[in-house]
């Protein structure tokens, strides 16, 4: 990182179909975010359309619409970087992406496609191929989006590409459980293992059909550790500034201490052909 570097991360409410609201509440936020000095600002999956499986042929964008173009027009505006998700709708596409539209102050929007689907999702998405990384702001990061981060591919590869920041928008319900006591399961060892900051961030509160989500939006630090939260079930942009001297020497190939290890570059790629062969469905009972 080449300068400490202010994220935030939003909770919000998004209705299905109800695309004109939930735009203007992301331009609030983002107008709230620029206050607050934040250089990169994350929504949580499927913020612009609302999240609804069964809905979302119906509901999608193009991402050369007219309402990628206004977000892309605010983030010049306001000078900072926004990562939007949306259902992505395309004229050859027989089902939809989960995607998030990367919005940076003089570039053309960019874009991830979730590359792991959820077991609910698969009969109404078309899954993403590919793992981008971005820079803004002094900053490399990269975004997955919710069922992405069960998969500790996904982060190591983004580590090893160069991202420093890890950006995880969720669309979890309810029913789902505690976002805290959850994501601090696995999110704080995909954190750990490949020494990245991680910031997660949750919907909240009703899609406008049968779904209620709990919110919740945390950071985590390249060691695992904490850095922020915030509370459940409200509105709201949880901001902080991450150090860039803390990961700088993490990265750094100088490091001394075993506490700053970078444990990717030690790692022995030349035996790791049985992750790719392997496959559970293949293995044998040896009861």
């Amino acid at each position: 990182m080449k300068t400490d570097c202010r994220i935030g991360l939003v909770q919000m409410e998004s209705i299905v179909g109800d695309t004109e609201r939930n735009f203007q509440k992301i331009i609030h936020m983002a107008e709230v975010a620029q206050k607050q000095q934040i250089s990169l600002l994350c929504f949580p999956e499927c913020a612009l359309n609302g999240y609804s499986p069964q809905d979302a042929s119906e509901v999608g964008n193009s991402l050369d619409s007219s309402w990628v173009r206004l977000l892309n027009e605010c983030s010049q505006d306001l000078g900072i970087t926004l990562m939007v998700g949306f259902v992505e709708r395309g004229t050859e596409l027989p089902k939809p992406y989960i995607s998030h539209v990367i919005l940076t102050p003089g570039e053309d929007p960019a874009v991830y496609r979730k590359v792991h689907l959820g077991r609910s999702e698969l009969d109404y998405f078309t899954p993403g191929d590919s793992f981008p990384i971005f820079s803004a702001h002094g900053t490399t990061f990269a975004v997955g989006i919710c069922w992405d981060w069960h998969f500790p591919e996904t982060a190591a590869i983004y580590s090893l590409k160069g991202a420093e920041v890890l950006f995880a928008p969720h669309a979890s319900p309810m029913i789902a459980g505690d976002r805290k006591e959850i994501w601090l399961r696995y999110l704080g060892a995909r954190a750990y293992d490949n020494s990245v900051y991680l910031g997660a961030c949750n919907l909240v509160g009703s899609n406008g059909k049968s779904k209620q989500f709990s919110g919740g939006a945390l950071v985590i630090g390249p060691k695992g550790e904490l850095c922020n939260q915030s509370g459940l079930g409200e509105e709201g942009i949880l901001s902080t500034t991450l150090s860039a001297d803390r990961i700088n020497l993490i990265r750094s190939p100088d490091r001394a201490s075993m506490r700053d290890s970078f444990f990717l570059a030690d790692r022995r790629k030349e035996l790791y052909h049985e992750l790719i062969e392997l496959d559970i469905s293949t293995r044998k009972n040896t009861e």
